[in-house]
């Protein structure tokens, strides 16, 4: 049994239509390659397994199942996410720290993933046209862009060119997240917790989740929202969902055991390429 009769009736409404699965799926083939050659990605299998195998179980029972999702972990201690077109997502290791249960990184997984059936993320690459994707999601998942690097590459790259989601396409990636862990067989609760517990360190340390914020606008609207469509659903349907385990126990102390994450690219090897 699938959730998705209370979605709002805005999800059945395809976005960047003009571009196919084939071209979508080529694009973001293309930017991995840009991206995954300045990103300091962890290369540790039972972190990615486990990533991938979580991701995977949730993009299957989408609507864009047929999509080769690919799921990358960024050794970085930043917060933050992010959808490439075609099925390409990107998970921050500092926010899977901050993911205390299994039901909360899947909310994670599953908004992003929500971008990519909603075709948001192929908005985003269009709004970079012509520029470095590679540092532009360099910039958008580190804080690397912050001080020090050349003005250029922050006009070129920074968040505000192509990372920031509109609250709209929020408003759709959160119903999406809900349906997707839903039908994945993981509690939704995740998805309202895992905010409350953002905005709550933002209110103690305004500047250490900036890079999260600036791409992902995220205010108590979004999680009374998220909880409004929670409550929609039947609670019978809800009390046999997973939201926690021992392989997510363990899978967080493994990462807890690994090194620290390398240091942030010097400025100088951040020059903007010849387009």
């Amino acid at each position: 049994m699938t959730y998705r009769s209370f979605l709002p009736a805005l999800l059945v409404l395809g976005l960047s239509c003009a571009v196919s699965d084939q071209d979508e799926v080529a694009m973001g083939r293309d930017y991995v390659r840009q991206i995954n050659a300045k990103l300091p990605l962890m290369q540790d299998g039972r972190v990615t397994g486990y990533v991938s195998a979580l991701g995977s179980s949730i993009a299957r029972r989408t609507s864009r199942a047929q999509l080769d999702w690919q799921f990358f972990v960024v050794d970085s201690r930043d917060v933050n996410a992010f959808a490439l077109p075609g099925g390409f997502i990107y998970v921050n290791r500092g926010l899977i720290e901050r993911a205390e249960r299994l039901d909360e990184l899947a909310g994670v997984l599953g908004h992003e993933i929500g971008h990519v059936v909603e075709r948001h993320s192929v908005e985003q690459m269009k709004k970079a046209s012509g520029a470095n994707i590679g540092i532009s999601l360099l910039c958008t998942l580190t804080s690397v862009c912050e001080s020090g690097v050349s003005q250029v590459v922050i006009n070129v790259a920074g968040s505000a060119l192509m990372a920031k989601y509109s609250r709209a396409d929020e408003v759709e990636a959160d119903s999406q997240a809900v349906a997707n862990v839903i039908n994945a067989g993981i509690h939704p609760d995740g998805i309202p917790t895992f905010f409350e517990r953002l905005i709550a360190e933002r209110r103690r340390n305004p500047t250490v989740l900036d890079n999260f914020f600036a791409s992902h606008p995220l205010e108590e609207s979004r999680v009374r929202y998220t909880q409004s469509l929670i409550s929609s659903v039947d609670p019978r349907a809800l009390a046999p969902l997973t939201v926690d385990d021992a392989g997510y126990r363990q899978f967080r102390r493994i990462v807890a055991s690994l090194p620290p994450p390398p240091p942030p690219p010097q400025p100088a090897r951040l020059e903007q390429q010849p387009r």
